[in-house]
């Protein structure tokens, strides 16, 4: 199963790119800007847990079946 990508933040709607590591999400795949997790303190609002780089995905990545 894979990480669902969103495309915008979730605090400012900013857009996030696929192939850039700009965005930050919990285990829970909630996801945010870089500049909205540090004034969060890298903490969820959503659930409480910890935010973390995203990993990037790439256009030649297959997708996991």
């Amino acid at each position: 199963m894979a990480l669902e990508m969103r495309d915008r933040c979730e605090r400012c709607e900013r857009p996030l790119p696929l192939q850039a590591s700009s965005a930050r999400i919990c285990s829970y795949e909630c996801t945010f800007c870089v500049s909205c997790s540090d004034a969060m303190r890298d903490i969820c609002p959503n659930c409480g847990g910890e935010l973390v780089a995203r990993p990037s995905r790439t256009p030649s990545t297959p997708p996991e079946q």
